[in-house]
């Protein structure tokens, strides 16, 4: 006979014991489950609403495994996520909904099932949903990510148009700087028109508008640098890059297109695909630069290279910044491998070339407000720069690591200075380098 509190163990069916303990005379029986799973837990919830897509994260401590589906009339995206208990951090997610989304009109939380958390999302278009996890990198843990896509996207070229309203000439054209009296950019000829006759009319001439793609690096996900006072890049950069905006519209014969017009991240490959699709005459990449020494201040230009970077420092700074994806966070299912690859290898000499012409004459200008870091264009492989037939640089405004410069950065005057000057310099390379006309590059 077993001794008090021993414990025997028959095998009742695969999965589930019977334990039978007797203590002092008491028989005692029990069905002793297999132990749940630690249930994962929701750390942080953030949205991030804009025009090109609307992205919900939930950063957890582990990776979750989800199913989603939807419904129509009306249209709802349905998520369950699997391993998931509700929490407080999640049901914040319904107060983060902004009225302005311009996809998402609510969204509803509930234990849809014990250890399966269901979210739908009450939508206000047709959307082309991407459910996707990322791995810890940088200060996040692992990030499950929905990435909602309008269906029907708008039209890049005639967003531009409405937007810019380039069928009118302003009244009136103030010009950037005192020294600098607008001048319309040089008359492309077009070929003669052939009159009833057959005879020749005499050569007409029209002006080209000249299309500037502006990008605000990093975004949303990614804030890029920050600064010791607490400053990001990723704001910094965006106002300069709107004053810049609203100065190239006052040019005539100039029009402007954001790769990012608010707090959203925009993955590498996706705003050069923007530059081309509105057929950009120049792409300008703006950052605030950082470092791991406080010293370390100046502003610099960058352009692609095919052979190595020019410098170290150069190199670390390309490495770093290629790294965005990994940060603001891509969808690796959703590539368009084959564009992307084209897009690295394509690059020809003529757009360097031309890239270090526009980038000499912006770093000449920009040395005019702050010191430079260094006195000459740099090269590095930017994967941002990499569009074939753009000429494209990178602007790091002003270290932002550095106490001085963030100081700088976040001044409304420097900021202004600092459009003044890029401006400046755009216009003093098309002066010289007056754009050939463009078929359309689709």
């Amino acid at each position: 006979m077993p001794r008090p509190f021993e414990i025997r163990t028959k095998s009742v069916t695969s999965g589930t014991r019977r334990t039978i303990l007797k203590a002092g005379g008491t028989l005692l029986l029990s069905v002793v489950a297999p132990l749940p799973s630690h249930a994962a837990q929701i750390l942080a919830v953030r949205v991030w609403p804009a025009e090109d897509y609307t992205r919900v994260t939930l950063e957890n401590d582990t990776n979750l495994k989800t199913s989603h589906f939807i419904v129509k009339d009306p249209e709802r995206l349905v998520v369950d996520i699997e391993g998931l208990e509700l929490n407080p951090t999640l049901k914040e997610l319904v107060a983060k909904i902004q009225s302005n989304d311009p996809y998402i009109k609510q969204v509803r939380v509930g234990q849809n099932r014990p250890n399966v958390v269901r979210l739908v999302f009450d939508l206000k278009e047709e959307v082309n949903p991407q459910v996707f996890t990322l791995a810890p990198v940088g200060e996040y843990r692992h990030r499950l990510i929905f990435d909602l896509y309008p269906v029907n996207p708008p039209d890049p070229i005639l967003a531009l148009i409405q937007k810019g309203e380039w069928d009118k000439q302003p009244a009136e054209v103030k010009p950037p700087l005192a020294d600098i009296q607008p001048e319309p950019l040089p008359a492309q000829p077009e070929a003669p028109a052939a009159k009833a006759d057959g005879k020749e009319d005499k050569a007409t001439t029209t002006t080209r508008m000249v299309t500037i793609a502006l990008d605000p690096g990093h975004g949303g996900e990614d804030p890029g640098a920050i600064g010791r006072a607490g400053s990001r890049e990723k704001d910094v950069v965006l106002a300069i890059a709107k004053r810049l905006k609203n100065k190239i519209e006052n040019q005539p014969n100039m029009r402007v297109m954001l790769t990012r017009d608010g707090d959203y991240f925009v993955p590498l490959h996706t705003r050069v695909q923007k530059a081309r699709k509105v057929q950009a005459d120049l792409f300008v990449s703006i950052h605030a630069d950082a470092w791991i020494e406080a010293t370390a201040r100046g502003s610099s230009v960058f352009v692609l290279s095919e052979k190595g970077a020019s410098s170290t420092a150069a190199r670390w700074l390309a490495n770093k910044e290629n790294a965005a994806d990994l940060i603001g966070g891509v969808n690796i299912k959703s590539h368009d491998r084959q564009l992307a690859h084209v897009l690295l290898d394509l690059t020809t000499t003529a757009q360097i070339n031309d890239s270090l012409k526009v980038g000499k004459a912006v770093l000449n200008e920009i040395g005019g407000i702050n010191r430079l870091h260094k006195n000459a264009v740099e090269q590095a492989g930017f994967a941002v720069l990499k569009a074939p037939d753009i000429p494209s640089i990178l602007i790091e405004t002003a270290f932002i690591s550095n106490p001085e410069e963030e100081s700088k950065l976040t001044d409304d005057a420097y900021q202004d200075q600092m459009a003044d000057a890029i401006l400046k310099g755009i216009r003093k390379y098309f002066a010289k380098n007056p754009p050939l006309a463009k078929s359309r590059m689709m």
